[in-house]
C-alpha cells in the first residue's frame, strides 16, 4: 500500500508543474539562491509568460517544486529579470511576504512586509536619490513577532531579522541612528556599528576565531581590478568565434560565475548560448581571467555570484 501511494504522489507532482505552463511560456530552473541553473536537482523554477511572443513587458512567476507560487511580477526583458511595477513575494504557506514597486529594476515607493503567520511586519518606502542613482530605504512602521508596534512614524526600536543575519537598534526619521548590534552568516560573527542619520560611521566585527575587523562600508561588489571597460576589452580580444558558427549569426550568451575570496572566477555556468560552441568558449576565457577584486561584506571577503551577457556576432 505504501509503495502504491508513493507512486500516485510522485505522478501527481509533475501535473501541478505542467498545469501552470502554456504554449508560449518558457520555464527556467533556479537554485537555492534563485539563480538560474541547469542542475536537475533544482528546488525552484521560473515561468516567463508569452516568452515566444514579442512584447514590451513579460509576466514572470516563481514556484517551488510543488507548484506553490512564490513570486509574481513583470519584467521588461525576457532573457533576464528587469523588474517593472509591483512585485509580490509569498511564503511557502501561500501567505504574502513582501510587496515592492519597481521602476527600471530599482525599488521605488511604498513597501509592505508580513510575518509567515500573516501578521503585519512593517511598512516602509524606497526613495530615489538621483545624485547617487540609488534607492534609500526608510522604515515607517514596524511590529515585532508578538504584534507589538516598535516603530511609529519612523521612530523607535527596529530589528533586521533574516535567515542568515540579525541586527537591532534605533531608527530616527526612518533610518538607522546610534549604536547597532547584530551578527551575520553565523551568530558567532558579531558586529557593532555606529550610524548617524542613516549613514554608517564605523563598524567592528569579531568573527568566530576572535579576529577583529573594522570597516566603514557595509558591502563592496566584486569588480575587475582595471575596470569593466578593460574586462570587456579582454573578452573581445581573446574570444575566438567558433569556425562552424553560421555566417551572419548574432545574439547574446548569458553566463554566471562566482568570484571567490581570492578574486578568481570559479564555477562558470552557461545559462543561454547560441550553440556551436559559443558558450564553452566564453567559459574558457573567463576561467583564465583572475584580475577581480573580491567582494566584501562588513570588512570580510566573501564569494559573490556575477552574471554577464556577452554579445556575439559573426559577419563572415
Amino acid at each position: 500500500m505504501k509503495s502504491i501511494l508513493f507512486s500516485i504522489l510522485f505522478l501527481f507532482v509533475p501535473k501541478l508543474v505542467v498545469s501552470q505552463i502554456f504554449e508560449n511560456d518558457k520555464i527556467i530552473y533556479l537554485d537555492s539562491t534563485f539563480n538560474e541553473t541547469k542542475n536537475k536537482n533544482y528546488p525552484y523554477y521560473r515561468v516567463i509568460r508569452d516568452y515566444n511572443l514579442k512584447k514590451e513587458i513579460y509576466i514572470v512567476n516563481d514556484y517551488n517544486l510543488l507548484g506553490v507560487l512564490l513570486m509574481e511580477g513583470k519584467s521588461k526583458n525576457k532573457e533576464y529579470l528587469s523588474k517593472e511595477g509591483e512585485f509580490v513575494y509569498y511564503y511557502e504557506n501561500k501567505n504574502k511576504k513582501t510587496t515592492t514597486n519597481f521602476i527600471k529594476n530599482r525599488p521605488i515607493g511604498k513597501e509592505f512586509r508580513w510575518y509567515e503567520n500573516g501578521n503585519k511586519k512593517q511598512e516602509g518606502e524606497y526613495i530615489l536619490e538621483e545624485k547617487k542613482n540609488e534607492s534609500k530605504y526608510k522604515v515607517d512602521q514596524f511590529w515585532n513577532k508578538d504584534g507589538k508596534q516598535k516603530v511609529t512614524d519612523g521612530n523607535g526600536d527596529y530589528e533586521e531579522n533574516e535567515e542568515k543575519s540579525f541586527g537591532s537598534g534605533k531608527v530616527k526619521d526612518g533610518v538607522k541612528d546610534g549604536v547597532w548590534l547584530g551578527w551575520i552568516n553565523n551568530p558567532k560573527n558579531k558586529y557593532t556599528e555606529t550610524y548617524k542619520n542613516g549613514l554608517l560611521i564605523s563598524g567592528t566585527i569579531i568573527d568566530k576565531n576572535n579576529v577583529e575587523i573594522t570597516y566603514t562600508v557595509l558591502e563592496k561588489k566584486p569588480e575587475p581590478k582595471y575596470g569593466m571597460v578593460d574586462f570587456y576589452k579582454y573578452i573581445a580580444k581573446n574570444y575566438k568565434i567558433p569556425n562552424y558558427l553560421p555566417k551572419g549569426t548574432s545574439g547574446k550568451i548569458y553566463i554566471t560565475f562566482v568570484v571567490d575570496k581570492d578574486g578568481k572566477i570559479v564555477e562558470p555556468k552557461i545559462l543561454r548560448d547560441l550553440g556551436y560552441g559559443t558558450g564553452p568558449e566564453a567559459i574558457r576565457i573567463l576561467s583564465n581571467y583572475n584580475d577581480f577584486t573580491p567582494g566584501e561584506q562588513r570588512g570580510q571577503k566573501v564569494r559573490c555570484t556575477y552574471s554577464l551577457p556577452i554579445s556575439i556576432q559573426n559577419p563572415y
